[in-house]
């Protein structure tokens, strides 16, 4: 009997599904991207790797007195970029959420290869960090200015809550050396129209480059709160996203530093002025409330394109828009409107474009996925999305026709692991992010990445082993698609399988064609497909993109 179901299950994979509380609730894995996941939750000091079962593969322990601050990265040589902060915060100068203190590069086995420390009167690090090609580090920096400067530099005294006023900035630190090797402020872009004695007065919508510094509705000391850093390798650029206003911005790091204090140099020629924005054009009087995008955002990050196999380009922006709703959030994709030829973003009647986002996605049940602040989302190689709600630690994997085939919850309360079957309550296991790493990642070259148990106590540890001991559910079919590009007609192949489901999806997850075959081949006319990418899967495993031109 147990063969018969088995073999069952081989020809029609099914879902995972089972009564746990915390940790692994469902999972498909004929759907699901294989990989392994990484997560560094709050209140507690330790990152974890682990494998779609929801089992620990590695942890890179630390000492209880640190706590995030606030993400970490797997490098693909298998080091560790993680941020931290002492647990105790009540003497620091500068606190607020998500701050940070130090960075560690750590080797695979948890020995501390490098550290970095900012945090004193005047500076002191925040959320994230970026490694980029060159080995250096991006990190973002609240710094301390006092009501005197805020207001010498035009800021309205009655949106001064405190004495102070921490701006964010960047710097870029070589791990060789600690040496800041380039910066780049906020403070020296900024605009207002309401003191006109000072230098910066000006009409805040001519100066789209820069930052009004009195639009503020709240008046707190931790003005801009930029939760997320990212690098465009190809352009040179820099991507930040502040909650608090609601926007995104792209800088150019090919500026020198001093060009990065001005508003000229660098290939877009405008030194660190903005060379983009995006989310909230009220925000420099270009717009009303009716054309805001984003609210409260979150994880904002270049996506790779592949419009041309051959040049990969990161031309979409992915984010995670956490108040996009009243009681929901959503994960969105824009794809800003860059000239190649004048090397700038274009505006259209005062904005930056695009008018809309392109992509938008929430969960099978709306409201199930709402978190107001934290969250990520990772587009994934075989179409689907990995979406963390960062307020309920709850993660989960959907396919293009918006199905779970994966879900996770992180299972802490206050940082302390808690038992199979317990009940959270929101904000008790807050997660800031999740990224899943490919089980080709050079990273885990040579690595034993068998378990190593659970997070949780009194772990499920049958809802895998139902499913995984059976080598045809996971056996791959050898996919060959030809000629690509395509035309006129196109070649399917595969090995295996009687039958097998075929899926195929435009760009943007859209599914275009769906046929169940047999023989191992098919024969399919393309000459009336638009042109463009799209992507074909075969027995909800293997995907192939495909171009039509």
């Amino acid at each position: 009997m147990k063969n018969k179901f088995l073999f069952l299950i081989a020809l029609f994979p099914i879902l995972l599904v089972g009564q746990n509380t915390v940790g692994l609730l469902s999972y498909d894995p004929a759907f699901t991207y294989d990989g392994y996941n990484l997560i560094y939750p709050h209140n507690q000091p330790h990152v974890y790797l682990l494998d779609n079962c929801g089992e620990i593969v590695n942890v890179w322990e630390d000492s209880l007195q640190y706590r995030p601050g606030n993400t970490a990265y797997l490098l693909d040589d298998g080091r560790l970029l993680k941020t931290k902060r002492a647990s105790t915060v009540v003497n620091d100068a500068i606190w607020a959420g998500g701050g940070g203190a130090i960075v560690e590069i750590r080797d695979w086995d948890n020995n501390l290869e490098w550290s970095y420390t900012l945090n004193n009167d005047t500076a002191r690090l925040h959320h994230d960090v970026e490694m980029i090609p060159n080995g250096n580090v991006l990190m973002i920096v609240w710094e301390l200015k006092t009501r005197e400067e805020a207001i010498q530099a035009g800021r309205d005294p009655s949106l001064l809550d405190t004495d102070e006023l921490w701006p964010d900035y960047v710097i870029e630190v070589n791990p060789e050396t600690d040496e800041i090797v380039w910066e780049w402020h906020f403070w020296d872009h900024l605009i207002q129209d309401f003191d006109d004695t000072k230098d910066n007065f000006g009409v805040v919508a001519d100066n789209p480059g820069l930052l009004n510094i009195n639009f503020d509705d709240d008046g707190s000391a931790d003005w801009l709160h930029c939760n997320s850093i990212d690098y465009n390798p190809d352009l040179k650029q820099i991507l930040l996203s502040t909650p608090f206003l609601s926007e995104i911005y792209i800088i150019d790091h090919s500026t020198s530093p001093s060009q990065a204090a001005s508003n000229i140099g660098g290939l877009g020629g405008v030194g660190g002025n903005f060379l983009f924005r995006w989310g909230n054009p009220q925000v420099y009087d270009a717009g009303t409330a009716e054309d805001q995008q984003l609210f409260n955002n979150h994880d904002a990050h270049w996506v790779l394109d592949f419009v041309d196999l051959a040049h990969p380009q990161y031309g979409k922006i992915a984010v995670f828009n956490n108040q996009a709703g009243p009681d929901f959030s959503t994960v969105n994709t824009l794809r800003p409107s860059w000239d190649m030829y004048s090397w700038s973003y274009l505006r259209f009647d005062g904005q930056f474009g695009p008018a809309v986002f392109d992509v938008t996605i929430t969960h099978p049940d709306t409201q199930a996925l709402y978190s107001t602040g934290l969250s990520s989302v990772q587009f994934l190689p075989n179409n689907n999305t990995l979406i963390c709600g960062g307020r309920n630690g709850y993660s989960f994997e959907l396919t293009p026709n918006n199905e779970i085939v994966w879900e996770y919850k992180t299972p802490l309360q206050g940082g302390i692991p808690v038992t199979q079957g317990t009940e959270l309550a929101l904000n008790a296991n807050l997660t800031f992010r999740i990224d899943r790493y490919p089980t080709d990642y050079s990273a885990f070259a040579d690595r034993d990445l068998s378990s190593k148990g659970w997070i949780e106590l009194e772990p499920d540890s049958t809802l895998c082993g139902i499913l995984l001991p059976t080598s045809d559910l996971m056996k791959q079919y050898s996919l060959h698609i030809y000629p690509n590009p395509a035309q006129d007609v196109l070649t399917i192949e595969w090995e295996g399988g009687v039958y097998v489901n075929i899926e195929i999806f435009d760009f943007l997850g859209r599914r275009v064609d769906y046929f169940r075959a047999t023989g191992g081949r098919k024969y399919l006319d393309v000459s009336r497909w638009q042109k463009g990418i799209y992507f074909v899967q075969v027995g909800g495993i293997q995907t192939q993109k495909l171009i039509v031109n």
